[in-house]
C-alpha cells in the first residue's frame, strides 16, 4: 500500500510541477548571479553557481514537495496552497544558508557574496513560483472554461430573482464538484421585470421578460431553458412552460416547494466541508404533473388520521393505481388492519410486497383476491373480517373496451357496486366511500354510464335509512394511472411510434394520483351520507400540449423527432369532460378545494327493478338488452357512438 502511495507521487502532473519549480529555481540563480554583478557587489563563480542550481534542485523539490506544494490540482489553489509553496520555498533556502554558512559544498566561495547571492535568489525563486503558479491557473481555467463552455448545454435562465441567483452562483461553482452545475452555461436571463431588462444579474444579461421567450432560445441557440421561480402563480406557470413548449429546448423546472430548498442551500453553505448545491440537483425536466398548472392539492391529514386510526379498512380494487395508492396512505395513519381485495393477484401481491417492506410486523394486513361480483365470497369476507370502512375503487375504467362489452360493464361496475354497498348496509359498515368518475357526468359512453349508476346506487343507500354513511368521490384523469394516456404516450415515443391524440381539441381535468386519494380519504372523514364530493382541478389540459411535453421530456422535438397523428374521437368519447351534472349545484365545503353536490332523489321501488332488469340482463350476458336497459335507469346516458363529436 505504501509503495502505491509513493509511485503516485511521480505522477505525470507533480512531475510537470517539480520540473517547472527546478526551472524557476536555475533561471533565479541565473538572475541573482546577474543582479550581483549588476550591483558590483561580486558575483559568485561559474562552479558555484552551477553547483547552486544543482543543489537547489533537489532540496527545494524536497521541501517543496514535504510542504504538500504538489498533493492539490492547481485550479482549485487557494491561499492557504500558495503559502504551503512559500513555506517549502523558504525551508529550502534556509537549508541552503545553513549549508553555506557551515561550507557545505561551497568551501572555496566567498561567503559574503554567496550569502548575498542566497538571499537575492531566495526572493526571486519565492516571487517566481508563486506569479507562475497564479498565472497558470488564470490561463489554464481561461482555456478550460472555453472548452467548458463549447462542450455545456447553453442555457436560458427564466427569473432572476432569488433562486435565479443562487443558480447562477452554482453553476460559477460547478468546480467545487457539483456535477450537474457543469452542464449549463448560462447565457442570458428572462425576467417579467421590465427594469431588469438590459442589466447583468451576477454578470449574466437579462435578454427581455418572459414572452420574448421564443426568440431569445432562437437568437441564442439555447439548448436548455431552466425555469426558476418556485413562487409564481399558476397561471403564470402554465403560460411561462407553455411559451418554454412551443422551442426545440430542454425544459427543467423548480419545484412549488422553493423554500425547503433555499434553506437547505442555506444550511450547506456553513458546512464548507460537506456541501450540496440543492436547488441546481432538484430542479427536473418538466413533467406531467407540471401540466396541471397549479401546485399539487394538500389536506389537513388530522380529520382523515382520526378516521383511520385503529380502524378496519377495506379497499376493493387495492392493487390498481387508485387503490394501491389508497392503500398506502391509509397504512400511514395506523389502521387496525387493512384489507386488499382484488381480482387481479400480479397488482395485489405487488402492493403487498411494497408494505410489508415498509412496515413489516407493525401492519396487519390481509390480500384476498377476489371478484366484488361474487356475493358470497365478498359476504364471507364481510363476516371474517367486520370492516369498518370501505373504500370502493375496483372497477372496468377502460372507455373504449367498455363500448365493445357493455355487460361485463354492468357486472363489474353496477352489481359489484351493488354487492359491497348491500353487503356494507348488511354488516354494519361505518362508513363506504366509492371512487367515480367526471365521466359519469352526462355520460356518452357505457363506462361513464356505468359510473353514474353506481352513484344512484351509492344515493340509493344513503336514502334508504341505513346506519352507514355512503358517499361519493367524483375527480377527472388521473396523471399515470393504469389505463391513462400517460403510459400509452411512454410506449409510443420509446418504440419510436407516433404519438396518438384523437383531437387537437381535446382536454381533459387531470389530479395527481396522492391527490385523488387524498380527495377519497378526505371525503371519508367529511362524509355525513350520500354526498358526491367533487375537487376543484383548476383549469383543465389539451391533451396534445400534453403529448408535445412528454415527447420534450425525452430531449426529442414535436413533430420533428416524433410525429404526433390525430386518429378522430373515439366512440362514447367527448371533446371535454364535466364533474358536475347540471341539477346538483355546487355546495362549498369547508374544505376551499372540496364541492359536494345536491343529492337527487331516487324513487327507491323504481329504481330497485330497473336495477334487478339491468342485472339479469347482464348476467344473460345480453349486450343489446344491457345497453337499453343502462340508458333506461341513468336518463342523462347519451350514447354516443360514432367517431365525431
Amino acid at each position: 500500500m505504501k509503495l502505491k502511495k509513493r509511485v503516485r507521487i511521480f505522477s505525470f502532473r507533480k512531475l510537470i510541477l517539480a520540473a517547472a519549480d527546478i526551472f524557476i529555481f536555475a533561471i533565479a540563480a541565473l538572475l541573482s548571479n546577474y543582479i550581483l554583478a549588476v550591483l558590483k557587489i561580486g558575483s559568485v563563480h561559474t562552479s558555484t553557481l552551477t553547483l547552486q542550481i544543482f543543489v537547489m534542485a533537489i532540496i527545494g523539490f524536497f521541501a517543496m514537495w514535504v510542504c504538500g506544494a504538489y498533493t492539490k490540482m492547481w485550479r482549485y489553489f487557494k491561499l492557504k496552497d500558495y503559502v504551503s509553496c512559500v513555506l517549502g520555498t523558504t525551508i529550502a533556502f534556509a537549508v541552503n544558508l545553513i549549508m553555506a554558512w557551515a561550507g557545505v559544498f561551497y568551501a572555496n566561495a566567498g561567503q559574503a557574496n554567496l550569502y548575498w547571492f542566497i538571499i537575492i535568489e531566495f526572493l526571486l525563486a519565492c516571487t517566481g513560483v508563486i506569479l507562475f503558479r497564479l498565472l497558470f491557473r488564470k490561463t489554464f481555467l481561461t482555456i478550460v472554461k472555453v472548452g467548458e463552455d463549447a462542450s455545456r448545454s447553453r442555457t436560458l435562465l427564466v427569473g432572476a430573482g432569488r433562486a435565479g441567483k443562487i443558480i447562477i452562483k452554482e453553476v460559477n461553482n460547478a468546480e467545487q464538484g457539483n456535477e450537474t452545475a457543469q452542464d449549463y452555461n448560462i447565457v442570458g436571463i428572462v425576467d417579467d421585470n421590465p427594469r431588469l431588462t438590459g442589466a447583468r444579474v451576477l454578470g449574466i444579461p437579462v435578454l427581455g421578460k418572459t414572452d420574448k421567450i421564443q426568440s431569445v432560445c432562437k437568437s441564442e441557440e439555447i439548448d436548455t431553458i431552466l425555469m426558476a421561480i418556485p413562487s409564481c402563480s399558476e397561471e403564470d406557470r402554465r403560460r411561462i412552460l407553455s411559451e418554454c413548449s412551443k422551442t426545440p429546448c430542454r425544459i427543467k423546472v423548480i419545484p412549488y416547494v422553493g423554500n425547503l430548498i433555499f434553506d437547505e442551500y442555506e444550511n450547506s453553505k456553513k458546512d464548507t466541508d460537506h456541501k450540496t448545491h440543492t436547488v441546481i440537483s432538484q430542479m427536473n425536466d418538466i413533467n406531467v404533473n407540471d401540466l396541471l398548472g397549479r401546485p399539487p392539492i394538500s389536506f389537513d391529514k388530522t380529520p382523515t388520521k382520526e378516521l383511520i386510526k385503529g380502524r378496519v379498512c377495506m379497499v376493493t380494487g387495492g392493487g390498481g393505481s387508485i387503490g394501491s395508492e389508497l392503500v398506502r396512505q391509509i397504512a400511514s395513519f395506523d389502521p387496525k388492519l387493512i384489507i386488499i381485495v382484488d381480482i387481479y393477484e400480479n397488482n395485489a401481491y405487488d402492493i403487498q410486497q411494497e408494505l410489508i417492506m415498509e412496515y413489516g410486523d407493525k401492519l396487519h394486513l390481509e390480500t384476498i383476491i377476489s371478484s366484488v361480483r361474487d356475493y358470497e365470497k365478498m359476504k364471507k369476507i364481510f363476516r371474517t373480517y367486520k370492516p369498518d370502512i370501505v373504500f370502493h375503487a375496483a372497477a372496468h375504467k377502460h372507455v373504449p373496451l367498455m363500448e365493445d362489452v357493455p355487460e361485463e360493464a354492468v357486472k363489474n361496475n353496477v352489481v359489484g357496486t351493488y354487492n359491497v354497498a348491500k353487503l356494507s348496509d348488511l354488516m354494519g359498515v361505518k362508513k363506504f366511500i366509492m371512487i367515480s368518475t367526471d365521466k359519469a357526468v352526462n355520460p356518452t359512453n357505457v363506462m361513464g354510464a356505468t359510473k353514474r349508476c353506481c352513484e344512484m346506487i351509492v344515493q340509493y343507500m344513503a336514502q334508504s335509512g341505513s346506519k352507514t354513511e355512503f358517499v361519493t368521490t367524483r375527480f377527472g384523469n388521473v396523471l399515470g394511472s393504469n389505463g391513462s394516456v400517460i403510459p400509452l404516450f411512454k410506449r409510443q415515443i420509446e418504440t419510436g411510434k407516433p404519438v396518438t391524440v384523437t383531437d387537437p381539441e381535446i382536454i381533459r381535468y387531470f389530479m395527481t394520483i396522492p391527490e385523488a386519494v387524498s380527495l377519497v380519504l378526505q371525503a371519508g372523514a367529511m362524509a355525513k351520507g350520500g354526498e358526491i364530493f367533487v375537487l376543484d382541478m383548476g383549469a383543465p389540459v389539451k391533451i396534445v400540449t400534453l403529448a408535445e411535453n412528454l415527447i420534450r421530456m425525452y430531449g426529442k422535438v414535436p413533430y420533428k423527432d416524433v410525429q404526433i397523428k390525430f386518429t378522430g374521437l373515439r366512440p362514447g368519447e367527448k371533446l371535454y369532460e364535466e364533474l358536475l351534472m347540471d341539477e346538483e349545484g355546487l355546495k362549498k365545503t369547508d374544505n376551499q378545494k372540496i364541492f359536494t353536490g345536491k343529492q337527487i332523489i331516487i324513487d327507491r321501488d323504481r329504481f330497485i327493478h330497473q336495477y334487478e332488469q339491468l342485472k339479469s340482463a347482464a348476467l344473460s350476458n345480453n349486450s343489446e338488452e344491457s345497453l337499453r336497459l343502462l340508458a333506461e335507469i341513468v336518463p342523462t346516458f347519451k350514447h354516443q357512438t360514432n367517431k365525431k363529436q
